[in-house]
């Protein structure tokens, strides 16, 4: 060997050493390793070690096995969804749901699917990611004809390479995908890839403009969305996703919105990105972030591993996503001196009431009248007072026990641990006056 190859080998070994190798280098052993951390139960595995993945809000496409294939329907047709309690709207989905059931298989299966239309118009399906033959990948007018309101079309195809996927209407698009034809896709690894997990989450990113009062999605809006959702649900509506602390947690998120980019942040945590619709990414490639931006178009998945019991909030990070039907074309107040305004309208109106000048915290939860089928500027209540958030916000709840913890309940926190008023006197030992 001479002195050039010997300092090559060498470096790679040192540059390896270096390497992050495993992702949860950052997690307490304690944490890793917990007495307590249970696996999913068996029943609800997909294959050996992987369990099948949870739709919250949603569900999953049954199959029927025939001669080896795997046969699913979907039938795309309009929908009577609700967003949260008191805001519904007459949306377009599959199988009547908007998203669609997410799609679950094996890599290697052979999937037959019946996609049925019961739309006013033509549509076809898109299997966005996926490698298959060119007359399966669904685009009306270059791959396919377009399925005509009434009729059926086969689509079969193997599922040659595991990821994160997704489908959506592949006919006039801007009107169908805003409407909610849209779904997962997910395709599991005949091998498994990494460490296993002990929960597998699926939520799909979107908006919409529903108009205050408004009965249907606008699907001719280009920037003034109102409505942003985790799998078509705004909160208070979204359902929490429940976990164990120490366990091993995937979350896979796709985004097919219209316009916008979802940089979603979740609190009491760090996780590692591993995947997108692309594929895995290499061990090397992958950082710890709080926050994954999911661009339109794509799917992003991460792995996680809570430290702390609580309930986390899990939101995009764009303050208007979490806003539910704004008034964002209401005029500026914030320091307006209204009072005048005020002694004038109220000869007429007793009741008003000019809001916004101080900030628009805590309105949601005013007593006001408000327009039927809205919920303009609304959140939810928490266990310590109303949380001021709506649209694309959920919780992610750490219990040390998850299987035996009620998902609707909030966390009891051991004494002491709970932010509150500060004590003068503590103040003053710590020589704040």
């Amino acid at each position: 060997m001479d002195r050039r190859r010997f300092v090559q080998i060498s470096g790679l070994a040192a540059g390896t050493a270096l390497l992050p190798r495993n992702p949860e280098a950052r997690t307490p052993a304690s944490v890793r390793a917990a007495p307590g951390r249970k696996r999913a139960k068996p029943g609800a595995m997909i294959t050996t070690g992987q369990p099948a993945v949870v739709t919250p809000n949603g569900s999953t496409l049954p199959w029927k096995i025939v001669d080896g294939v795997k046969v699913g329907r979907l039938i795309a047709g309009p929908v009577d969804h609700e967003f949260a309690p008191g805001l519904r709207a007459e949306c377009w989905g599959y199988n009547g749901s908007t998203p669609g059931p997410t799609i679950e298989a094996m890599e290697g299966d052979r999937l037959r699917i019946y996609v049925a239309n019961r739309l006013p118009e033509p549509t076809s399906v898109h299997w966005h990611g996926v490698i298959l033959p060119n007359g399966m990948d669904g685009v009306a007018g270059l791959n396919q004809k377009p399925i005509p309101p009434g009729e059926t079309f086969m689509y079969e195809f193997t599922v040659k390479y595991p990821g994160t996927f997704m489908y959506h209407s592949h006919y006039d698009e801007m009107t169908q995908m805003a409407l909610g034809l849209v779904g997962m896709f997910i395709v599991h690894p005949k091998q498994p890839r990494g460490p296993g997990v002990d929960r597998d989450f699926v939520l799909m990113t979107h908006e919409f403009r529903v108009a205050v009062g408004a009965r249907r999605p606008d699907p001719n809006e280009m920037k003034d969305f109102n409505l942003l959702t985790f799998n078509s649900r705004a909160f208070p509506g979204t359902a929490p996703l429940l976990v164990g602390t120490g366990e091993r947690v995937r979350i896979r998120l796709g985004n097919l919105s219209p316009m916008d980019h979802h940089p979603v942040h979740i609190h009491g945590v760090f996780f590692h990105e591993t995947a997108t619709d692309g594929g895995y990414i290499p061990e090397s490639a992958r950082r710890p972030e709080t926050t994954v931006l999911v661009p339109v178009g794509s799917t992003r998945v991460i792995e996680l591993i809570p430290e702390e019991p609580g309930d986390w909030a899990m939101h995009c990070h764009m303050t208007h996503h979490v806003m539910t039907q704004m008034g964002h074309g209401s005029p500026i107040m914030i320091g307006a001196d209204t009072s005048r305004l005020d002694r004038r309208m109220a000869r007429v109106m007793p009741a008003y009431m000019t809001m916004g000048t101080t900030g628009m915290g805590g309105m949601g939860e005013m007593d006001m009248p408000i327009p039927p089928n809205s919920l303009p500027m609304r959140g939810g209540p928490g266990p310590f007072s109303y949380i001021d958030m709506g649209g694309m916000f959920t919780v992610l709840k750490v219990r040390d026990d998850p299987d035996n913890s009620d998902p609707a309940g909030w966390y009891a926190h051991p004494e002491g641990t709970v932010a509150g008023p500060a004590d003068p006197a503590r103040m003053k030992k710590d020589g704040l006056e």
